[in-house]
């Protein structure tokens, strides 16, 4: 179901945002834009200090800009402890276990539930953002009746209930967040229909989108299956990578021939899948069906492989030259963005790093959003481009940031490069 123009009841003053990271920070930005005051929340000082002086703690196009004008016009404030409002917005992360269960952890939702359960009052709205398995808007829920036994819920008390929860994606990519907040369309999962038409109200301060109406388990399943799709198309292409590798065959030849078919659409391979969102949502699924979602785990399975991959094929590059430099070009998730999470590419430079001491050297434009305790533990030795391409005798091309693109590829070197960048 479509809603347009959502009329309800609600009314909002205030706006609390819990967590203030790639998507909260964004999502508090916007909503401030609109002259509705808006307090953000987040456990990180330097965060919180970054933004009350008008400035973002994250590279994300005009993003600082937007965030120094709210802050400015008095619609915008980071604290560290929960306040009051009308409306809370969940933004926390929710990660999955790095060990061979991937056992997804919401341990973040419920201490942000646990931090907005004293100053909860009748009439509030919770929006939950992150991603989260089937069913974490509902345990919210519990979690909040049980703190709260003096106020209703939809789970006991239905439409009547004296508080609102609500489930509601974020489906931004970086680099494009500002634009896709305001012009995609938003999945709005109710606990109620109450629920859902409150929730769609708020979001259509500055969503141009279509707001969709559901329920919170249909909603968290739609975040969930988009994000499983992708990868599982991803799989196809760097499993087909690595079998054309096996047949000296010419993948990127493959790919662009069979998708001159009218209904074959083949994605680029690349070194692995990161960020927060494909990365680890379709673990969400396997987690909830592990008998059933046997595509779902193999894709994932595949696209982990990769990054191993790519370290064997540097490995027997250096067997014959075991005296040989390597220089890893891009270390974050994707091109031109500063987020590291879950990157394959800053894995596979770990690898090398450690096992080639000395001998790796590592470049990419956003290195410096790294902390430099985790440079030290991983073994990296950064280096500006030119300098590295003129030193090492191994090329390996992890992320083609735009920043690589006025280097012409290097003679007399040997290449390795899953991504096609120089292909």
């Amino acid at each position: 179901m479509q809603n347009e123009n959502p009329t309800t009841e609600a009314q909002f003053g205030t706006l609390s945002v819990i967590g203030l990271g790639y998507i909260g920070l964004p999502t508090a930005a916007m909503f401030a834009s609109t002259g509705l005051t808006t307090v953000g929340v987040d456990v990180s000082r330097r965060a919180v200090d970054a933004i009350n002086s008008g400035h973002a703690h994250i590279e994300e196009g005009n993003l600082d800009e937007l965030v120094e004008r709210c802050v400015e016009s008095g619609h915008l404030r980071a604290v560290m402890e929960v306040v009051a409002a009308d409306a809370f917005i969940i933004a926390v992360p929710t990660p999955v276990s790095h060990d061979d269960a991937h056992v997804p952890d919401v341990s973040y939702v419920q201490a942000a539930g646990r931090s907005i359960a004293p100053v909860l009052k009748k009439g509030d709205l919770i929006i939950l953002e992150s991603t989260s398995p089937v069913g974490t808007t509902g345990l919210l829920a519990s979690l909040l009746a049980e703190l709260r036994p003096d106020l209703s819920f939809p789970q006991n008390a239905g439409e009547r209930a004296d508080v609102c929860l609500a489930y509601c994606p974020e489906r931004i990519i970086p680099g494009h967040m500002l634009r896709e907040l305001v012009e995609n369309d938003r999945i709005i999962g109710g606990m109620t229909p109450r629920c859902a038409q409150k929730a769609a109200v708020l979001y259509k301060r500055f969503v141009r989108g279509v707001c969709h109406i559901t329920t919170d388990r249909t909603a968290e399943m739609v975040k969930l299956t988009e994000n499983s799709f992708r990868d599982v198309n991803i799989a196809f292409a760097n499993e087909l990578s690595m079998i054309c590798d096996d047949l000296d065959i010419d993948v990127w030849k493959v790919i662009e021939f069979a998708n001159r078919h009218p209904r074959v659409a083949i994605l680029k391979p690349g070194a692995g899948v990161g960020g927060h969102c494909i990365a680890v949502d379709p673990w969400f699924i396997v987690a909830s069906a592990p008998e059933r979602a046997r595509i779902i785990r193999t894709a994932r399975e595949i696209n982990d492989l990769k990054p191993r991959f790519v370290v064997d094929k540097v490995d027997a590059v250096l067997a014959s030259n075991p005296e040989a430099t390597v220089a890893c070009l891009g270390l974050t998730y994707k091109p031109d963005v500063d987020d590291f999470r879950e990157s394959p590419s800053l894995d596979i430079a770990t690898m090398l790093s450690r096992k080639y001491a000395g001998r790796v050297f590592s470049c990419d434009p956003f290195s410096e959003a790294l902390a430099e305790a985790e440079i030290r533990e991983r073994g990296l030795v950064f280096m500006e481009t030119e300098q590295a391409l003129r030193k090492a005798d191994v090329i390996v091309v992890l992320v083609p940031h735009s920043a690589f693109h006025g280097f012409p590829k290097p003679h007399g070197k040997a290449i390795v490069d899953p991504v096609g960048f120089w292909v």
